[in-house]
Parts: C-alpha cells; structure tokens; sequence
C-alpha cells in the first residue's frame, strides 16, 4: 500500500507542478536605476493575497506567478533603499489590474509615468475608467489641484472649500451613475463586477444593485469578488436594524472559538477593525472609556479584526490596551465574519442587545455613548 501511494504521489508531481507553473510575467524597465533601488508588488487573486520584491538592476525587474484569473496590484518602486513601507505610502507607486499575459512596464523615470504594453486586461481597465471618470485617486490628485488653485486667502474661505468639496462630491456621484450604467450595458465584462461592487458600496441599495447582479454572467458570479458581492447585498437585509444578530463562531489570539451566541443576556458592541485602520485605533481610547463604564453592568465588546499578520493584531490590542474579547480568522478582507456582515470598510460596528437583536450599526464616538447611556440608564 505504502508503495502504491509513492508511485502514485509520483506519477502525480508532474500536475501539480504544471498547475503552480507561472502563467504571468510581469517585466519592468526604469530608467537606468540600481541598487539599492528594489520594486514591490501585492496583488490579489480571487480573494488571496500575494506579495513578493525584487531588485532593480540597471532599471530591470522582474515579477512572475500564478494566478486564477484577473489580479488586482499595487506595485511600488523604492528608488533609495528606503524599504517598502515608505515606497507604497508615499513615494513612488501605481495601482493597475492584469491578467495570464506577459506584460511591460517602461519608463524613462517613474511607475507613475510608466506604459504598459502586453496586457488586454490593462487596456480594458483602462476604457473602462475612462468611461466612468477615472479612479478615485485621479478625482481625489484632481481635488487637490482645485483647492490649490485658490490664492491662501481662498483657501482659508468656508464659502471656497464647501465650493471645492461640492465639486469633488458631484464627480463622486457622476462616477458612480457611470458605474452602474457600465455595469448594466456590459454584464459579461469582468469590469462590469468591479463596477457594480465599488457603486454598491457598504449600504446596498438592493432594488438598483440586485438586479443588475443577477445579469451578470454566471462566471463572473462564481468569482470570489461576485461571492463577496453577493453576501454583501444579503447582509444589507440581515444586519438590518431589529434583526437578529447573524451569529458565528470565530477563534481568539490562542485558537480558542468564540461565539457571539454565548454573549447572550448581555449587549455586545460587534466591532470590526484592523491594526493598521487610522480611524479605528482613534476610537479606541473611547471604547476603552465606555468598556470601563458599563462592562459591569451588562456590557462587552466582541472586537472581529480585519488583520492578516497576528503579531500586528496583537501589539495593537496591548499597545491600545483592549481588554475585551478579540477574534480573527487573519484573513484580511477575507474574513469570514467580515463578509458574513457585508463590512467593507473600517470601522464597523453593530450593536447586539441581550436578546440578540441589532440595535444599531456604525455607532461610534458619541452617537455610541448617547446609546450606551440611554441603556443603562
């Protein structure tokens, strides 16, 4: 039996090697630079995540893998040997989608001047935001060029800012429109789905979002952005105001399950966050104020984090000093709690009376306290 498994083991290696074989390329030239320049990239492939650096010799690098179908990256280029985490926040970085191709990425200085050559999938992303009005970081570089434009006197003016800042939310809206209207005209196109997802946002309109969702191609359904989407305008129903609390079972920092279920008779805050969200680590000093005040009175905190790296999670408890329940699958986005309640973005929150029903979401800062004390007044 023994040798009947190897040989079979054996006879199998050459598919699974062919399987992870890499069926993408992607090549860079720029410049002329060298080390101690290096080039990052992190690209998302049907739900998982991937990550890799190279260096740069005399302006070349070069990235390859496997992928399933279309990936989404962010590639960075370190031009002084400044690491990663300054390359992608602030220095010299692009965003782009691609597909099983072998794909050229030239510039004389720059990614952010670069061309793109070998790549359909790049082309199409392309037409289509160009379509819709561009990505959200041109209309976000485009702002700030309208509100630099004023004099320092204009910039300092209620009047001129709210003028500003009523352009930039009209462009959002016109963006928007175009994407539901690109998603209606193109069901086939994997941008379609894209579209679709990004305009539906956190707060589905289910009415405008689900009809469309259901012409859509069954491929692009069976995708795992089309299974998030999916779940996402189910939860818009669920997680309702006055429905009962979808319960789940997720493990804590030492692998031991957790269930919301065994909160029951207590009002629980169903906090989602992630180590590196800005706008939730703000809160926290707030939660760790309003944990104390109420805990002994009914009141906990079932904090779901949206991490991927424990060790981040879990400075990021002490150094905040959260002395409540924390759990995570380390799925990142993927969190399965996370797309159970349709959050695409943090901070999210619901609050879970001791019967098990919703009383509110989003509540944080004082809308958050306002509730608190009303309850246990």
């Amino acid at each position: 039996m023994k040798m009947t498994r190897l040989i079979l083991l054996a006879l199998l290696a050459p598919f699974f090697a062919l399987a992870q074989a890499p069926n993408f390329s992607l090549t860079g030239k720029i410049g002329t630079l060298g080390k101690p320049a290096m080039a990052y990239i992190d690209y998302m492939d049907n739900g998982v995540s991937h990550e890799d650096s190279a260096a740069v010799v005399n302006g070349s690098f070069k990235f390859s893998g496997h992928i399933s179908g279309i990936a989404y990256a962010r590639m960075a280029l370190d031009h002084t040997g400044d690491g990663k985490g300054r390359a992608v926040y602030t220095g010299d970085v692009i965003y782009f989608y691609f597909g099983k191709e072998q794909v050229m990425v030239t510039s004389k200085d720059s990614l952010q001047n670069a061309l793109f050559t070998g790549s359909k999938i790049y082309n199409e992303s392309e037409a289509y935001n160009k379509e819709i009005g561009g990505t959200i970081m041109a209309l976000t570089k485009a702002v700030n060029i309208d509100f630099n434009s004023g004099t320092p006197e204009q910039q300092k003016d209620p009047v001129y800012i709210k003028a500003v800042d009523q352009r930039y939310r009209k462009n959002l809206q016109d963006r928007t429109d175009k994407q539901f209207a690109f998603a209606k005209a193109h069901p086939s196109s994997y941008f379609a789905l894209v579209a679709l997802s990004e305009a539906a946002g956190s707060k589905v309109d289910v009415a405008k979002v689900q009809p469309l969702f259901n012409a859509l191609s069954k491929e692009l359904k069976a995708t795992d952005m089309g299974q998030e989407l999916a779940q996402r305008i189910e939860a818009n129903g669920i997680t309702a105001v006055g429905n009962a609390a979808p319960l789940f079972t997720q493990n804590n920092a030492v692998g031991k399950p957790v269930s919301l279920a065994s909160f029951k008779g207590k009002v629980v805050l169903v906090e989602f966050w992630a180590s590196w969200c800005g706008p939730c680590r703000a809160e926290n000093p707030n939660l760790v104020k309003q944990y104390q005040t109420y805990k002994d009175k009914g009141f906990e905190i079932l904090s779901v984090s949206l991490d991927n790296v424990k060790e981040r999670w879990l400075e990021a408890i002490e150094k905040d000093g959260l002395a409540w329940t924390h759990v995570s699958d380390l799925k990142g986005w993927n969190n399965e709690v996370g797309r159970l309640y349709g959050v695409r973005a943090v901070p999210a929150s619901f609050l879970v009376d001791a019967d098990g029903k919703i009383i509110g979401n989003g509540l944080r800062g004082e809308p958050l306290n306002t509730k608190l004390a009303e309850i246990f007044k």
